[in-house]
């Protein structure tokens, strides 16, 4: 294998790499949560709407505080899996 070969296969695995992470940071970023709240909260006000809910701005708050308080639980609970499978291997 030439050296031009395996700087190119290097150059490939780190371009992975960085969008890998670029992937991750997004999924843990405070800007996807308040994005997917965003359009949670609107597509509710929607639904409501349509189906003649009395009152759809402030009723669309439950299943959109749901979504956050599930990200959060999720959070806590993905860490505490992570150090309990960790100590098991």
């Amino acid at each position: 294998m030439n050296t031009t070969n395996l700087e190119q296969r290097i150059a490939a695995i780190e371009q992975r790499n960085a969008v890998k992470e670029a992937d991750k940071a997004w999924e843990t970023s405070m800007t996807r949560r308040a994005s997917i709240t965003l359009l949670t909260y609107c597509c509710m006000v929607v639904m409501f709407s349509i189906l003649k809910n009395s009152n759809p701005w402030s009723n669309a708050l439950v299943p959109t505080l749901g979504f956050i308080l599930s990200t959060a639980a999720l959070n806590s609970l993905k860490r505490f899996w992570t150090r309990v499978n960790a100590s098991n291997k």
